[in-house]
């Protein structure tokens, strides 16, 4: 058994992983992707891995990655179709949606005029996100028609991919916390809620963690919602509603989990390793889909009214 791991700078949680695998014993190669070029035509320095471990910060730098490697028949985790499914929060939405997945109401919109509408339609405050980008970054909650007009106004002027789509979500009164979970394979091995009294509770903007017990109801909808987006080591997070109960609003394909391994008591890092080694010895296949040689319709999705 040979590993690669494929990462863009040794954070803790990759520090923790060559950790595990140093005291395991296990073969492997540190990969830096700045110093990474592939030959399309020429698969063979990549061939002498069994799996190949993606923790990448750029979702471009990712996503390539893992389409090249995943054409070649290298498994990797996670794979080619979960990355483009979670690196888009659209796209994770309506594969949410599909499942039948609990989770936030979106609208999409593709002008500032019709953006306007969509909000309206909810009503008052709602939030925008940009459909690519991560720890909580240019999130706007948007309280009435002038802060509206104001954001999408700058969100066409910047002009940019990230900003040419508007992705418009119905604002969830949390009880002052998230909750996010880590889902491996068809299991979920741990959750924290992440506290802080802005509405923004991701813990890369100061929001605190500590340990949520993980039940039957939360262990289906985490499950369900990784099974939707294809599978592997995720991490999803969930909102609480008054009413609906839980509900999927992301999920994550590079997760970071250094606030949460003494928070929940869980090895999450050889939690992990369990997986990619099982993947690297085909016990667990990757799934196959039409754009990306996965198929996803094998999958499993558990019932959420049983």
């Amino acid at each position: 058994m040979k590993l690669a791991v494929l990462y863009s700078r040794v954070r803790v949680e990759e520090k923790l992983l060559f950790e595990m695998l140093d005291a395991r014993g296990i073969a492997y190669d540190k990969i830096d992707d700045r110093d990474v070029v592939f030959d399309l035509h020429d698969s063979s320095a990549w061939r002498q891995y069994d799996v190949i471990l993606e923790r990448c910060i750029n979702h471009s730098r990712a996503l390539s990655a893992l389409k090249i490697l995943n054409d070649w028949g290298i498994p990797t985790v996670n794979t080619a179709y979960v990355a483009d499914v979670c690196g888009n929060k659209l796209v994770t939405s309506s594969a949410l949606v599909r499942a039948g997945v609990p989770s936030t109401r979106i609208k999409i919109a593709f002008t500032p005029e019709s953006a306007v509408k969509a909000i309206e339609e909810f009503g008052y405050p709602v939030v925008l996100k940009p459909a690519i980008g991560s720890w909580g970054r240019l999130l706007s909650k948007i309280n009435d028609r002038d802060a509206a007009e104001t954001v999408l106004e700058h969100k066409e002027v910047l002009g940019s991919f990230h900003h040419s789509i508007f992705y418009v979500q119905e604002y969830i009164k949390k009880p002052g916390r998230d909750i996010r979970a880590f889902v491996i394979g068809d299991e979920t091995i741990a959750a924290i809620y992440r506290s802080s009294a802005h509405w923004i509770t991701n813990t890369a903007r100061g929001g605190q963690a500590s340990k949520c017990q993980v039940t039957p109801e939360l262990n289906k909808i985490c499950v369900a919602a990784a099974h939707a987006v294809g599978g592997g080591v995720l991490a999803v997070d969930i909102l609480e509603d008054s009413e609906r109960g839980f509900l999927a609003n992301e999920v994550n394909y590079t997760m970071e989990f250094r606030n949460s391994i003494a928070t929940t008591g869980v090895d999450i890092p050889n939690r992990i390793l369990d997986y990619v080694l099982a993947v690297g010895r085909g016990e667990i296949k990757p799934l196959e889909n039409s754009d990306f040689g996965f198929q996803i319709s094998d999958l499993k999705t558990p019932n959420l009214n049983s």
